[in-house]
């Protein structure tokens, strides 16, 4: 059996003997918006810096659709540091933020955390993960069988 949307369940499969649930590990959004997940226990964040503020009301990221990857359509992760932001679209590397909403706006150079939608994705796209605590990296990950798939 898998998929972590099922994982308070497993238990009532009687011979299920085995589940494979990969996203429960970090948490994302697409598990918080179907009520599987808070928003407070998503582990997995990508630091993305404010490139651009082309208009008052939108920013940039130097992160796209290889960092943040195209799944679960718009809006394109949660910006932790800017609740009311919307991540309404991806090119390969950069997100397009709509800022309106949000009472104090990014500026340029300003680093956000992005919670992607669908974080076993998001991992597979980078080659290294690295475990934070505070501002201190205690360690780094190598994405092992990133690219490996056949």
């Amino acid at each position: 059996g898998g998929g972590s949307p099922a994982m308070r369940s497993h238990h009532a499969i009687p011979r299920l003997t085995e589940v494979r649930i990969g996203t429960y590990i970090f948490e994302d959004m697409t598990g918080v918006r179907g009520g599987y997940f808070s928003l407070d226990r998503c582990a997995a964040t990508l630091l993305c810096t404010v490139v651009s503020a082309p208009t008052p009301d939108r920013i940039i990221l130097d992160g796209g659709s290889k960092t943040l990857t195209t799944e679960g359509g718009p809006p394109f992760g949660h910006v932790v540091e800017l609740s009311e932001a919307r991540i309404y679209k991806l090119n390969e590397e950069h997100a397009y933020v709509d800022v309106s909403a949000c009472p104090i706006k990014p500026r340029i150079g300003d680093r956000v955390h992005v919670i992607p939608n669908h974080v076993c994705v998001a991992v597979n796209l980078h080659n290294q993960a690295y475990g934070v605590r505070g501002d201190w990296v205690g360690v780094v990950w190598p994405v092992a069988a990133r690219g490996l798939v056949q």
